[in-house]
């Protein structure tokens, strides 16, 4: 069974290396470095590194409490909470996109904000509203897995010391679930780099405006250049890499996957 099991863990291992490593030798280096260089793929890189770091910036804000709160409190319609919180993760991305898309595109509130000059469909806020509705029930899960290993008496302790419950939380609480939050941070961010289907339905496939990462290698693999397609792929692999190094590093007894 050993013999077994480690010959097996090897081939997979070797296979999926070598499937990766071939998309990133594909194209010879100089017209890697040109795609690089490209207007298209520079566009891309700062449009995919704004919008991310954006809804991660929101996912954070709005993940930390409500986490907290599935963490800590028992309320009316908590499993119902948990689960309407938890349905984005089952769901294919180009549901939740169409969902967006009908939500802001033919409803009241949708036409409310675009005539208030917030336009959410088929514009970079688009891509920002899908990676946050796609993401953030990563950052509560995680960040409610780190809230629960903390002992609540912490909380007590510091209580007791004179501070309010607002205190406690900052003081005690947050620090001590800093593995977690910092895990769940560099995810949902890798995530939001590589969402592909929920952005394309809510904020289309437009070059240089609405064109991330994952819609540049989609537009280029379309019309065949495979080069700038490469090169996109390359950066994913890079990212998603960087992220699986900083999870692992970051990982302490939080159970992000």
């Amino acid at each position: 069974m050993k013999r077994f099991s480690l010959v097996l863990t090897y081939l997979v291992f070797l296979s999926i290396s070598a499937i990766l490593i071939g998309l990133a030798l594909y194209s010879p280096l100089p017209a890697l470095a040109a795609s690089f260089a490209s207007p298209e793929i520079r566009f891309a890189i700062l449009l995919s590194l704004v919008t991310s770091l954006a809804s991660t910036a929101i996912c954070i804000a709005i993940a930390i409490p409500v986490a907290y709160a599935l963490a800590r409190y028992e309320f009316f319609g908590k499993k119902i909470a948990t689960l309407a919180l938890t349905l984005p993760l089952t769901l294919p991305p180009l549901v939740a996109g169409i969902a967006l898309l009908l939500f802001f595109g033919t409803t009241s509130c949708g036409k409310a904000l675009e005539q208030a000059g917030f336009a959410v469909i088929f514009t970079p806020l688009g891509i920002i509203v899908a990676e946050v509705f796609v993401n953030i029930p990563y950052m509560i899960r995680i960040l409610r897995s780190a809230f629960c290993t903390i002992n609540p008496r912490y909380e007590y302790v510091a209580k007791t010391l004179g501070c309010t419950d607002t205190g406690a939380f900052f003081h005690v609480t947050l620090p001590m679930a800093r593995s977690g939050l910092l895990a769940g941070t560099v995810i949902t961010w890798s995530k939001s780099m590589g969402e592909f289907g929920a952005v394309l339905m809510v904020a289309g496939a437009t070059t240089m405006r609405t064109e991330t990462l994952p819609i540049a290698l989609y537009l280029n693999l379309s019309t065949g250049d495979l080069n700038l397609a490469v090169a996109a792929a390359t950066i994913l692999i890079v990212i998603s890499l960087v992220t699986l190094c900083a999870v692992e590093y970051f990982d302490r007894g939080v159970h992000v996957f």
